[in-house]
């Protein structure tokens, strides 16, 4: 009964977030999604529970390391995604030094 309510509330986390980034204008979403993805390293905060719980069980450990790693992988890709969205906005050196005639 427990994993049916797991289940359901799975499910309708996934159609809420499908509609929720549906209605999202195309302008904003490389800002959100780096912001969401950067907030997302607490998400290795549960992973590395996951990885380290003493169960006994050598699922969970694997399961725990993968979430780590993924979890890894997507905070540093929102981090390269904001650096690279932040530097369209650097102005661009015309390779002139200030002073020079």
């Amino acid at each position: 009964m427990e994993l049916m309510l797991l289940l359901f509330i799975f499910v309708l986390a996934a159609f809420l977030g499908f509609e929720l980034i549906a209605k999202v204008p195309s302008q904003l979403h490389t800002p959100l999604m780096s912001g969401s993805n950067a907030i997302s390293g607490i998400t290795i905060v549960g992973a590395l529970l996951a990885a380290g719980a003493d169960d006994g069980s050598t699922l969970t450990t694997v399961l725990g390391t993968t979430a780590v790693a993924l979890a890894t992988i997507n905070v540093i890709g929102g981090y390269l995604v904001t650096d690279r969205m932040l530097g369209m906005f650097k102005k661009k050196d015309s390779g002139k030094k200030g002073g020079d005639a």
